[in-house]
């Protein structure tokens, strides 16, 4: 409640836009303070909603603590991620381009730093080896090495990003070793290997995706605001991994033997939850979207001002103008400061008057021919036979 508080507060006040005094003094502070508060927000309100279902059912003590956490932490951070993806995949396009960097260099990055935190934290050094320790600990090593790999080939040699396929076959591997997790009992057996299945089949589209649907390219629009159906499904299969794991843990199994729901039937409930969260994140991202960038709502506005990907790709830090999003008439400098509508639409008549004073020039030079006495001339040789002949029809005239 103390940060939602906050969060008002500040964003009443900066509504306000008390630029005087000694409040205006403060304004800069305040301003990123209120947008740290804003992204914190989100994952604040996740921990809250996980602790209340946990403790209202009684789950994760004793024992069961440690299988709990890492339950519920990597299916969360299955979930972040494809909310990352969704997000880069409708808004993020401009904001990558400016990293200069490609997406599977971020991808790499976190895959090899939670593989190096996995091969240290999944069994108790000095304690005997379970039947799970060591599949986990291998599965940490495969990341952080796979993760390096994929960092280095995330860039091509003259420093520009690149596409590759590593993180995407991180994520099908994980699902491959996920479905032979082994369990004590059927229910949960079954789980995970659809788990497993789920995963793979995330892993299995960003292949596709990457390969032959945008052929390395960072997206089918410049813009990210028409994005190609298929580029939906890997970000909402990490949805409903994330859902399946978290609801995979011992104690949420015996309560599902218990009463009698089958594997199948509780598959088909986290898939659900899967759909209506992909569904609460579409449309937050399309609000967001359309008030940022309220051009991008209009067809015809956005017909006008879509540019090429393969251009909008050349510099390796975002060193050519893009517009500030989806369909926006504002411009983006080097620097990040937004130009206004105004200096946008004279810099888009230029060139569009620059365009059509090439395309006229490159007509009259192929137009222009000289007339001989109304004679229709052909090209090559009968044009260079023409040219000859005229001088002596006039002499004889004369």
């Amino acid at each position: 409640m103390f940060f939602l508080a906050a969060q008002v507060i500040l964003g009443v006040y900066l509504k306000l836009h008390i630029e005087k005094g000694i409040l205006g003094k403060f304004r800069k502070i305040l301003v990123l303070l209120h947008g740290i508060l804003g992204k914190l927000m989100p994952i604040l309100s996740w921990v809250q909603m996980l602790f209340g279902g946990i403790t209202s059912l009684g789950f994760c003590r004793d024992d069961h603590l440690g299988q709990c956490l890492a339950h519920f932490i990597m299916g969360s951070a299955f979930i972040a991620y494809g909310i990352l993806l969704t997000i880069l995949l409708l808004v993020g396009q401009y904001w990558l381009r400016r990293t200069g960097r490609s997406q599977e260099f971020f991808d790499s990055l976190v895959i090899a730093a939670w593989g190096c935190v996995n091969t240290f934290t999944e069994h108790r050094w000095g304690g005997p080896w379970v039947h799970n320790d060591l599949q986990h600990t291998t599965m940490g090593i495969v990341w952080w090495c796979a993760g390096l790999l994929g960092i280095w080939l995330s860039r091509k040699r003259n420093g520009r990003p690149k596409r590759n396929l590593i993180p995407a076959i991180v994520i099908l591997l994980t699902g491959y070793a996920m479905s032979g997790h082994p369990q004590h009992s059927m229910i949960s057996t079954m789980i995970h290997k659809i788990f497993g299945y789920t995963l793979m089949a995330a892993g299995l589209t960003r292949i596709i995706e990457i390969s032959f649907v945008l052929r390395d390219r960072s997206s089918v629009s410049a813009d990210g605001s028409d994005p190609n159906s298929f580029q939906y499904l890997t970000p909402f299969l990490l949805y409903a991994s994330g859902f399946l794991f978290m609801g995979a843990t011992e104690e949420q199994m015996m309560l599902l033997e218990n009463a009698g729901i089958t594997h199948v039937s509780y598959v088909l409930i986290l898939y659900s939850i899967a759909f209506i969260l992909f569904l609460f994140v579409n449309i937050l991202l399309h609000i967001y979207a359309v008030h940022a960038w309220p051009e991008s709502a209009d067809p015809a506005a956005h017909s006008h001002s879509r540019i090429s990907t393969d251009i909008s790709d050349q510099g390796p830090s975002g060193s050519i103008a893009l517009p500030n999003g989806p369909g926006s008439s504002r411009f983006t400098h080097v620097n990040g400061h937004a130009r206004t509508p105004s200096e946008a639409q004279r810099i888009q008549d230029a060139e569009t008057f620059e365009l059509q004073g090439l395309i006229s020039d490159e007509e009259e030079d192929e137009d222009k021919v000289p007339p001989y006495e109304g004679r229709r001339h052909g090209p090559g040789p009968r044009k260079a036979e023409d040219e000859e002949s005229a001088p002596l029809f006039r002499k004889d005239r004369e």
